[in-house]
């Protein structure tokens, strides 16, 4: 099962003014130094949780790399989204020490419980479930984060006691 990031080919969404100054401040702030790309990439991901795909003309010609250049980089790592996550997202760890502990099982879980696959958001914004390969928390598999905070030893009980707070069942059928 490939889990690497699906960019679609073309965005017909503007960029809003806000959007734009965004964008502007993380040229800007990064334009002219050496690598510049990630430092700026990250810089849009942190003013606006996304990088929208109307941006990648902007910064591809502000750092005089082709469009390709730029969307390779957003595909390649995991942390970047051109899409606006949901209000909550949750990270599920597929590394092969959290695999040997169930997080193959945990995953379907979480896919029934959330009503959505890996990668996606569901459809009422309320969650947005990512594949990620190693959060780091070997000893303690199967691990998560949720909104950035870390929990290992998950259960599926555990996920939906953790995940009831913040992203309640998917209302659909």
């Amino acid at each position: 099962m490939s889990t690497a990031p699906q960019i679609p080919e073309a965005d017909d969404a503007p960029l809003s003014a806000a959007m734009q100054q965004a964008v502007d401040d993380a040229i800007a702030a990064h334009q002219g130094r050496p690598g510049a790309l990630l430092p700026m990439l990250h810089a849009v991901l942190a003013a606006l949780g996304h990088v929208p795909l109307a941006a990648v003309p902007r910064i591809a010609a502000a750092l005089d790399l082709s469009r390709a250049e730029v969307l390779g980089v957003l595909s390649f790592y995991h942390d970047f989204r051109t899409q606006p996550p949901g209000r909550t997202v949750v990270k599920l760890c597929r590394a092969e020490a959290c695999k040997a502990v169930g997080a193959d099982a945990l995953a379907e879980h979480a896919c029934r419980r959330l009503g959505v696959a890996l990668q996606q958001t569901r459809a009422d914004g309320a969650v947005t479930l990512e594949p990620v390969y190693c959060l780091g928390n070997c000893a303690c598999g199967p691990a998560i984060t949720i909104d950035g905070r870390m929990h290992g030893r998950v259960s599926p009980a555990r996920f939906d006691a953790l995940l009831e707070r913040v992203a309640p069942k998917d209302p659909q059928p």
